[in-house]
C-alpha cells in the first residue's frame, strides 16, 4: 500500500513538473512579434520602430519584425492593430499624428484615440521648420514676410491630419493667416515629405527632427527653428521658436509610443512594460535615439495615456477653432 501511495505521489510530482515546464515554454512571446509602423520607410515612425526592434528582442525573449503598413495618414496601419487579435503578436509603433492629431480632426476614422492598450511612451521628437539648403528663407519671419508679399509657397506633410500638417496650420495661425495661406502637399510618410523639400518640389515642411536631421547634417536641408524650450545640441545654431518670436509653437512636439490592441492580456502588458523599462537604460537604444535628435522619454501606461489625452484635446480645440473637423 505504501509503495502504491509513493508511486502515485511520484506520478503527481512528475505531472506537475511537466505542467510547469509547459507553462515556461508557452510563456509570451513564443514567436516573433510584428511591430506595425503606420508610416513609410525613412520617416520618424519607421526610425523609432527599427531602433526599438534592434535593441528590445534581448529583453523580450524573441524577435521583432517591423512592418510598414502605410495609408490614410497612419490610419490604415493603426486600424490593423486596433481591430487586431489581442494576443500580443501584433503591436503598434504609435505616433502623435495617427494617435492624436488625426483622431482630433477626423471623427470618421475606424478607431478612437483611446481605443488601444497603452504600453508606454518611448521618445519625444522636437519639430523643426526646414527648407531646402538653397532656399532664400532663413527665419520664420522671412517666411511670414514672403507670404504677406504674395509668394505662392507650399509645404509637404505625411498626410492630412498628421502633426506635420497640423504644425504648419498652427504656424500660419500664429502668423495671423488662414490655413489656406500656403499650399499643402501631402505624401505617404515623413520620408517622402522630406525628400520633396530636398528635391525642390515643395518649399518647406515642419517635421520631426529625427526624420530630417540626416538631411540637415548633410547640408541638404536648412532648419529655421526648433520647438524645444532650449536649443538642441545637434543643431545648436538653430534658434528655438521662442527665440524666433513664436513661443506658442512649443506645443508642436512629436512622440513615439508602443500600443497594443484593446483588451491585451495583463501578462502581455506587464511583459512589455518591463521590456521598455530595461530599454530605457539600454546604452545602444539611448545612443541611437539621441543620434536621431530625439529625446528618450519612456513612460508607464497611466502617465502615457494622460500625456496623449492632453495633446489630443489641444488638437481638437485647434481644429474646431479653424473649422478643420471632419464629422
Amino acid at each position: 500500500m505504501r509503495n502504491m501511495i509513493r508511486k502515485a505521489v511520484l506520478i503527481l510530482i512528475g505531472v506537475a513538473t511537466l505542467a510547469a515546464s509547459g507553462i515556461a515554454v508557452a510563456e509570451y512571446p513564443t514567436k516573433p512579434v510584428t511591430l506595425v509602423s503606420p508610416y513609410g520607410p525613412g520617416g520618424a515612425a519607421d526610425l523609432a520602430a527599427r531602433t526599438l526592434s534592434a535593441t528590445a528582442p534581448g529583453y523580450l525573449g524573441n524577435g521583432i519584425l517591423v512592418v510598414n503598413r502605410t495609408g490614410a495618414a497612419g490610419v490604415s496601419g493603426s486600424t490593423t492593430v486596433a481591430k487586431g487579435k489581442p494576443d500580443g503578436y501584433t503591436m503598434l509603433l504609435a505616433r502623435v499624428g495617427s494617435q492624436a492629431a488625426v483622431p482630433a480632426i477626423n471623427r470618421t476614422i475606424p478607431y478612437a484615440w483611446d481605443e488601444f492598450t497603452f504600453i508606454g511612451l518611448l521618445e519625444l521628437n522636437p519639430f523643426v521648420l526646414a527648407v531646402s539648403a538653397d532656399s532664400p528663407y532663413n527665419s520664420l519671419d522671412d517666411v511670414k514676410a514672403a507670404i504677406q508679399g504674395g509668394a505662392d509657397l507650399s509645404y509637404s506633410s505625411a498626410g492630412v491630419g498628421t502633426l506635420l500638417h497640423v504644425a504648419m496650420v498652427m504656424t500660419l495661425d500664429q502668423f495671423g493667416m488662414g490655413a489656406d495661406a500656403m499650399k499643402h502637399v501631402p505624401y505617404k510618410g515623413g520620408g517622402k515629405a522630406a525628400a520633396a523639400v530636398v528635391g525642390g518640389h515643395v518649399d518647406m515642411l515642419f517635421q520631426n527632427l529625427s526624420g530630417v536631421i540626416s538631411n540637415i547634417q548633410a547640408g541638404k536641408l536648412k532648419a529655421l527653428a526648433v520647438t524645444t524650450p532650449k536649443r538642441v545640441l545637434s543643431i545648436k545654431d538653430v534658434p528655438t521658436v521662442s527665440e524666433a518670436g513664436y513661443p506658442e509653437l512649443q506645443t508642436v512636439v512629436g512622440w513615439s509610443g508602443l500600443w497594443g490592441p484593446p483588451g491585451l492580456p495583463d501578462e502581455v502588458v506587464t511583459k512589455w512594460v518591463g521590456v521598455l523599462d530595461k530599454v530605457s537604460e539600454d546604452k545602444a537604444w539611448l545612443k541611437l535615439t539621441k543620434s536621431l535628435g530625439s529625446i528618450p522619454y519612456v513612460q508607464p501606461p497611466a502617465e502615457t495615456k494622460i500625456f496623449v489625452e492632453k495633446q489630443y484635446l489641444a488638437f481638437k480645440t485647434l481644429t474646431e477653432k479653424l473649422g478643420m473637423t471632419i464629422k
